[in-house]
């Protein structure tokens, strides 16, 4: 359990180690996902296939802070130095997968989920309809074992050069084997990364509106790329790490 809060730690000390660097990979896969995405009908696919090769760019700028190389914002890009079929392999069984999840649920709510999660309008009836809560909590049961399967695999298939299939069924064991970590991780991630901010900006809120105000724009700027990093920190504590660096730039 304690290797899960540890994840959080070391992803802490590796965001002090590079704050700029990790905050600008960190934000700049967040942001040219999105770019991606504004383009009408193919712009979510895209961003899709592209979000394997994009985070493996984010984790070897982790891995290149974690071991003292010197590396410039260019490293956000270096995912499409590395094996990039299984990457966008990846990122197209994930889309998949997702799209799978979203219609199962149709089952339950008539499709309002789907409907919310495609870009559509749900009316406030919708919303607080029983069947789009039961919809909503199906979607989270069936969603985990694809979450499973993706959360490690841009690594292995990026630093150890494996096919997206093993890189999928390896990711998925190594997290069921390990849910004890990911358990106290999940915890650990939603008391610092909403209960505890959520607490503090009330707080503050109570005394000075303006200054909670101010405080909710410099905590996402250190919260997120915190839990990036500590993205890296279970792959380097569950798989360690590959001799080579030939997948840095």
């Amino acid at each position: 359990m304690q290797r899960g809060w540890g994840w959080l730690r070391d992803g802490l000390m590796l965001w002090r180690r590079s704050p700029a660097l990790l905050s600008f990979v960190a934000f700049g896969y967040l942001l040219v996902l999105l770019v991606i995405s504004i383009f009408p009908l193919i712009g979510q696919p895209i961003a899709s296939l592209l979000m394997p090769v994009l985070s493996l760019g984010v984790l070897n700028g982790c891995r290149a802070i974690d071991s003292g190389r010197k590396v410039g914002p260019e490293v956000l890009f270096s995912g499409f130095k590395s094996n990039v079929q299984s990457l966008v392999t990846i990122g197209g069984i994930y889309l998949v997968a997702s799209l799978l999840v979203l219609v199962l649920t149709s089952l339950v709510d008539g499709g309002g989920l789907l409907k919310a999660m495609t870009g559509g309008k749900v009316d406030e009836a919708t919303a607080i309809d029983p069947s789009f809560t039961a919809a909503l909590l199906l979607a989270i049961v069936l969603s985990t074992p694809v979450v499973m399967a993706y959360w490690f695999a841009p690594v292995l298939a990026g630093w150890w050069k494996i096919s997206a299939p093993k890189a999928l069924f390896f990711s998925f064991f190594a997290c069921l084997r390990n849910w004890r970590p990911f358990l106290a991780y999940a915890i650990g991630l939603m008391i610092f990364g909403a209960i505890l901010p959520g607490i503090i900006i009330g707080v503050v809120g109570l005394v000075s509106p303006t200054l909670a105000t101010i405080l909710t724009v410099p905590l996402p700027l250190i919260l997120i790329p915190v839990v990036f990093a500590s993205f890296y920190a279970s792959a380097r504590d569950v798989f360690g790490l590959p001799d080579d660096g030939a997948s840095l730039v």
